[in-house]
């Protein structure tokens, strides 16, 4: 089971990360934030709300910790955690990470030896086309941006991928303060692609660009047999979390 839960409270209880289930009632009235030795913390009516681990809720930018605050004071007569992903995301830099990073780091590379934009169409034509052109150039820009070498296959056999550079993209990842790895290891499974997490956090393409291309085959099926309310529903939760994670990272940076 990976170590990061996912961002979706309903989807991470699924995969067994366990939070209370206490309805926490509004209890204050204003949010800011404010610099603190270690950082910015989140304040509500000049206090830091603590994570579900009891930590003070401490970023490492103001920029961060504004993203989160914007949550808490968005939040009506009771919290919502379906509503409040950046939040999630730092109580899981402070509570988890620190004592998992390298099962995390190891998780991220083993996504990198099965790549999803490795693993081309065998048929129509028009779909093989179609992924060669779109990720051709992310696999291009992995292996020159980042030294991560991954060659493409043709079906779904598994294709063992080069050592070294799956070594790469675990050291990458071990690089990384323990808020930006934890939003690396929450966008590597969401695209189900290594390069497109690691292109994320690097900025080379936005949360819409990444989730388009990781969802390529799933849009040519909808485009031949059209889209159910359900599946459309899924797809808009999944790209508002593609969204949420490239402002993420850049209130990191």
């Amino acid at each position: 089971m990976s170590h990061i839960p996912p961002l979706d409270p309903a989807v991470a209880a699924r995969k067994g990360f366990r939070e209370t289930e206490e309805r926490v009632r509004r209890f204050w009235k204003t949010v800011d934030v404010g610099a603190l030795p270690g950082g910015w913390a989140v304040l509500l009516d000049g206090r830091t709300p603590k994570t579900p681990a009891k930590a003070p809720l401490v970023l490492p930018t103001e920029a961060a910790a504004r993203l989160a605050a914007e949550e808490w004071d968005a939040q009506g007569e009771f919290v919502e955690p379906t509503t409040m992903p950046a939040t999630r995301l730092a109580s899981t830099a402070i509570d988890r990470i620190g004592a998992a990073r390298e099962a995390v780091a190891e998780e991220i590379a083993a996504y990198a030896g099965s790549d999803a934009l490795c693993y081309l169409a065998e048929a129509p034509r028009s779909l093989v086309e179609r992924q060669a052109r779109a990720w051709t150039p992310w696999r291009d820009w992995a292996a020159r941006e980042m030294g991560v070498l991954l060659e493409p296959a043709e079906g779904i056999v598994h294709r063992a991928q080069d050592a070294a550079s799956l070594e790469r993209v675990k050291s990458h990842a071990l690089g990384l303060d323990d808020f930006r790895l934890t939003g690396l290891a929450t966008a590597v499974p969401l695209f189900g692609s290594a390069v497109l997490g690691l292109a994320l956090e690097q900025a080379a393409l936005s949360g819409d660009e990444a989730f388009d291309l990781s969802r390529l085959d799933e849009a040519f099926q909808e485009d031949q047999w059209g889209v159910d309310e359900e599946a459309a529903q899924r797809t808009d939760a999944r790209r508002a979390e593609a969204r949420l994670l490239e402002r993420w990272f850049a209130a990191l940076r």
